[in-house]
């Protein structure tokens, strides 16, 4: 067959390891911007409004309606063992641990993580990037590490924002709602929630999440083909990559977390 060629072949696996050598650069050119970052304040806390504030309606909306959820689910099996009580601590360990990182990931890489690639292609395809260049400025410190930078400060923040308001979801669903005991809610997800142990494993998730999806939507934004197709492609890869590698990674951490 043609596509047996080992010549075709060799060649289809040189330009995959050069695209991945090429990410791998960019990626430590990103980490190591974080000085450069911080001396200009004002791109980054813009970038942390833009990919921040602007997802933070649909982060809201999509929590409150997964604690819904959650709160009618688990009040109707933890019936089923007469555990009805212990609905808190099943919310917000659901939450905290999983759902909450996850989701609020998916939802970040729909929402930010399209805006920033069809942001960096339209620049590219207008020549923006090339023109920066010319003038001496370097368009991965100017452009790509701010928003870098901002969506890995700001996943955290949306991911627990997420937690917070589907706890309460699941609070007005199971006792506002279907009755259960106010104070066995919060008392059992009071002593059941550990800090480190539960809140902190799903802020570490939330943060390699940050990093990585926002550096899926900059790498396939700045590579491009800048035209309308290519910057379209590249916004429908930005989704599929960041989603598989979330839930990917996801597989990874829980497994490494659950055996320390």
């Amino acid at each position: 067959m043609s596509w047996l060629n080992p010549s075709r072949v060799g060649r289809a696996v040189r330009l995959k390891l050069s695209d991945l050598g090429y990410a791998a650069r960019l990626f430590l050119r990103l980490l190591l911007s974080l000085g450069a970052t911080l001396k200009r304040p004002r791109l980054l806390t813009e970038q942390i409004f833009f990919l921040g504030n602007y997802s933070l309606a649909i982060i809201t909306v999509s929590g409150a309606f997964v604690g819904f959820v959650l709160g009618l689910q688990g009040y109707y099996i933890l019936q089923t063992y007469g555990s009805s009580e212990a609905l808190g601590l099943m919310v917000a360990l659901s939450l905290v641990r999983e759902l909450g990182p996850v989701v609020a990931a998916l939802l970040f890489a729909g929402r930010a993580g399209t805006s920033l690639t069809a942001g960096i292609g339209l620049m590219k395809a207008g020549e923006q990037l090339a023109a920066m260049e010319m003038m001496g400025v370097d368009p991965i410190q100017r452009v790509l590490a701010p928003r870098f930078w901002g969506g890995v400060i700001a996943m955290p923040l949306l991911a627990a924002v997420f937690s917070a308001v589907g706890v309460l979801g699941g609070w007005v669903v199971g006792v506002a709602m279907i009755g259960v005991d106010g104070g066995a809610f919060w008392s059992q997800m009071q002593n059941g929630v550990d800090v480190w142990a539960d809140v902190g494993n799903g802020m570490l998730k939330s943060l390699v999440f940050g990093f990585t999806v926002t550096f899926v939507a900059l790498l396939q934004g700045h590579e491009c083909d800048p035209t309308p197709e290519g910057v379209s492609l590249a916004t429908t890869r930005t989704v599929v990559m960041a989603s598989l590698a979330v839930l990917g990674l996801d597989f990874v951490l829980t497994a490494m977390m659950f055996s320390i």
